[in-house]
């Protein structure tokens, strides 16, 4: 089995605080996993390498089309390669879903998502499109979310052409890709070209300062030693710094208010777990409707990772119910 998960520090002996402990399910499935070290510029390579074997070996559903599109790049820069997930048959108009795979902006693959993005295609009949953006160090902030705009206003306006609603055009991104999503929306408010229906971010990466009790916290799967990484590959020269734009890390972000309605779930064992609630509590006061999901000693990733929990099972049916309830409610 391939392992994803990182130990608790460096040193491998710190042990979790009792205050957050992880599910006992999920613990046992944890301790049954192999780790890896953490995440550094030095094994960066091997676990990219990882990453997409791992995606590759995936078993692959034959209940909806895959089509790999390349979709013309921002100015200057080279075509995003995009993944269009097609259900065996739907109504018209139909939804469409842009995914962008998680990785900590440093690794990852347009195809990690497949299950997921083939489930939802099939079961919801909605059109899936993943996102293949470039990753930091090499190709830092704002590169990858140039990406994601340039898919996210490619699909609106072949909208005719893939029988979309353009109501119906929602976002997913879990970790990294949650992050992204989220500053996707963002950036696409301040360019009012076009506005995703819905957001839903799944454990997302939203702040860089790591100044809450819980990115100080001691965790499984993504400790802050990498997390740190990702962000200093991603904001290079700007990383520790006080001119981060909200665009890069939507944490920053004073203004909320006009963006689609959110979807938001996190772990208590997760780094991300307080900023993921002050984000969906900012979201709230500034009018946005959102639903926060809050799961006790979930770790980061635990939907994937740990896939057969309960925890994790609970968490995609209420994903999913989310997501066909607001898509249906986008075209109102």
């Amino acid at each position: 089995m391939v392992s994803f998960l990182s130990p608790q520090s460096s040193s491998d002996t710190t042990v979790i605080d009792p205050r957050w402990e992880l599910d006992v399910e999920i613990a046992r499935l944890m301790a049954a996993t192999p780790t890896v070290p953490v995440l550094t510029s030095e094994n960066l390579a091997e676990r990219r390498a990882q990453v997409v074997a791992h995606a590759t070996l995936a078993t692959r559903s034959d209940r909806v089309t895959r089509s790999d599109i390349h979709v013309p790049g921002p100015p200057g820069a080279p075509d995003v390669l995009v993944r269009v997930y097609e259900p065996p048959s739907s109504p018209s108009p139909r939804s469409a879903i842009i995914a962008i795979h998680g990785g900590g902006l440093v690794m990852g693959s347009y195809v990690q998502d497949d299950e997921r993005l083939s489930r939802w295609s099939y079961e919801l009949g909605l059109v899936a499109i993943s996102v293949d953006y470039r990753l930091a160090p090499e190709h830092p902030y704002p590169k990858a979310l140039e990406d994601c705009y340039t898919v996210l206003t490619w699909v609106f306006a072949h909208a005719g052409a893939w029988r979309l609603d353009p109501n119906r055009i929602g976002v997913f991104g879990a970790s990294a890709g949650g992050g992204l999503a989220a500053s996707l929306t963002l950036f696409a408010r301040e360019q009012s070209e076009v506005q995703p229906a819905v957001q839903l971010l799944v454990f997302p990466m939203l702040d860089d300062r790591q100044q809450t009790p819980s990115s100080n916290r001691p965790v499984p799967v993504w400790p802050r030693e990498a997390n740190e990484f990702g962000w200093r590959c991603y904001l290079g020269e700007m990383a520790n710094g006080s001119e981060v734009p909200f665009t890069a890390a939507p944490s920053r972000a004073e203004d909320l208010a006009d963006l689609p309605p959110a979807f938001i779930c996190v772990g208590t064992a997760d780094l991300f777990c307080d900023e993921d609630i002050a984000y969906a509590q900012r979201l709230i006061q500034h009018g946005v409707p959102t639903e926060l999901h809050v799961y006790a000693g979930a770790p980061h990733g635990f939907i994937s990772l740990f896939s057969t929990s309960s925890l994790a099972r609970r968490c995609e049916t209420e994903m999913d119910a989310w997501l066909r309830t607001r898509l249906e409610a986008a075209s109102e």
